[in-house]
């Protein structure tokens, strides 16, 4: 958990970068096509994350070890336990 927190936080600095580089726009234009380009890769993010839901609802075979560390990780902490971190050099 402390991973996706970390890579949240890594993603929220990204993107407030990114805005504090481009907060001073003034073509019209080129707002218009950084917004539209904002919303078609939100667009892909939405669409991959429901085409993964779906091979998992079906049970096609793809690498699912991080939904079951989830599930396992779920299932640890319900009862007042919790899974060691792994060392990854």
């Amino acid at each position: 958990m402390k991973f996706n927190t970390f890579q949240t936080a890594k993603i929220y600095r990204l993107v407030l970068k990114a805005f504090h580089n481009n907060r001073n726009l003034s073509d019209s234009v080129a707002i218009e096509q950084k917004i539209k380009l904002a919303r078609d890769y939100t667009f892909l993010l939405n669409s991959v994350h429901h085409h993964k839901e779906l091979l998992f609802s079906y049970n096609i075979a793809v690498d699912r070890s991080n939904e079951v560390k989830r599930t396992h990780g779920k299932s640890a902490s319900s009862v007042g336990l919790q899974f060691p971190e792994v060392y990854q050099p």
